[in-house]
């Protein structure tokens, strides 16, 4: 990286630090100035439909724009400006493996477009940029009412400050997940971790779709977490988090839950089903099956069944490449004007054609849920929650290289 870049890239950092979520465009744009270059962010919002400019504009379509393209596979794109004729690049913009936009680069008269150190240098600044927005994000309203193409309700809003990022990636695995409604959801959530060389993911779906739905959801996914952090296996997170379920919310209130562990040494992947729809297996882009073992009763309910002892887990050996599918019922029952179900068979065919194309797990599922609002005209009778894990992280020119090229295979 050449000096001018270090220097455009220092001034993003350096000036961050007492930056608003308002100051991000200027920001950028002043340190690139140097560099005979101007910028414009995008943030994705929330529907990740549309890419909303930080400084204003209209928004610009994901699915039918260059723009669109380069966040979606992840790729730096050529363009040429069209107000001044000059070269420019959509550059993505990324937390880690999270898509959170995209940057805009108008690049100097002579500047040659497709240089492949430019382009390091760019992915560098989208990098930094992302990481930046994310960190300001929890404290910027400004940031997050760009993201919202309409209000969030209470138990949406409870929901979106628990859960973490969509996206997620190790070289050990990658983690991807979507939430709709967006803006009403409350009674759906995921979570997810890898350390000490296991993996872990979970997905709920507590009763209602009220905000004492998303009470429910958030006291089952904080009581999981806690339990995971105290090093619980996967019986005792299971078992804990049905005594606070219990003990904190309404007698008539529960959460359904999947909870997995995979050991990333051997493969072996550990889960337990309270009452959740069954995971799918997917091997070499094809449905391999469901894992239907390890059923105990939903989170909330397990002292209900006093005559049985509460079943251990199931446990599966996956193979390099697999891909674990976790959804809720909202997905599969969501239903067209004909009265008919999404159904399962239509979502496993609609990720197997995705993963056909080769894309990555996030757009995989960006493009799934699009089919279930789709197929029911945009409006769901259910939250529906769709969660892709994959093992290991594909390689990525760009994501993570170093490490991908020392991780075991």
């Amino acid at each position: 990286m050449t000096a001018t870049w270090f220097t455009a890239l220092s001034d993003v950092i350096d000036r961050a630090h007492l930056a608003g979520g308002e100051d991000l465009a200027t920001i950028v744009d002043d340190a690139v100035a140097g560099l005979g270059m101007a910028a414009r962010p995008y943030l994705v919002d929330l529907p990740q439909r549309h890419l909303r400019s930080l400084d204003g504009g209209d928004p610009v379509p994901i699915g039918s724009t260059v723009a669109g393209r380069a966040f979606r596979l992840v790729e730096i794109l050529p363009v040429r400006d069209r107000r001044t004729g000059r070269p420019a690049l959509w550059v993505p913009m990324l937390d880690g493996a999270h898509r959170l936009g995209v940057l805009y680069l108008v690049l100097p008269e002579d500047a040659d477009a497709g240089d492949p150190d430019l382009h390091r240098c760019c992915w560098t600044l989208g990098g930094a940029l992302g990481q930046t927005v994310m960190s300001r994000l929890a404290q910027s309203d400004t940031l997050n009412r760009l993201r919202r193409p309409r209000p969030l309700s209470a138990s949406a809003e409870l929901l979106w400050q628990l859960l973490p990022p969509q996206t997620f990636a190790t070289p050990d695995m990658t983690v991807s997940a979507v939430v709709e409604y967006y803006d009403e959801a409350g009674g759906d959530g995921f979570d997810y971790d890898s350390s000490g060389g296991i993996g872990y993911v979970a997905a709920f779906d507590a009763t209602g779709h009220d905000l004492q739905a998303g009470l429910v959801c958030s006291t089952a996914l904080a009581a999981t977490r806690h339990a995971r952090r105290l090093g619980c296996d996967l019986s005792e997170i299971a078992t804990r988090a049905d005594e606070v379920v219990r003990a904190n919310t309404s007698h008539s209130r529960f959460s359904t839950a999947v909870l997995m562990q995979l050991d990333f040494a051997t493969g072996v992947l550990t889960y337990i089903n309270a009452g959740h729809p069954p995971p799918v297996l997917l091997r070499s882009g094809r449905m391999a099956k469901e894992l239907v073992h390890g059923r105990r009763l939903p989170l909330g309910l397990q002292h209900l069944d006093t005559g049985n002892p509460t079943p251990p887990p199931a446990s599966e050996r996956l193979q390099r490449g697999d891909r674990l599918l976790l959804y809720t019922d909202g997905v599969t029952e969501a239903r067209n004007t004909r009265g008919e179900h999404f159904g399962l068979a239509r979502l496993v065919d609609t990720v197997e054609r995705h993963n056909a194309a080769g894309l990555p797990a996030p757009e995989t599922l960006r493009r799934v849920t699009h089919a279930v609002l789709d197929h029911q005209e945009g409006r769901l009778s259910d939250d529906a929650t769709l969660l892709l894990m994959e093992w290991p992280t594909p390689a990525h020119p760009r994501l993570l290289p170093a490490a991908q090229a020392r991780a075991p295979r």
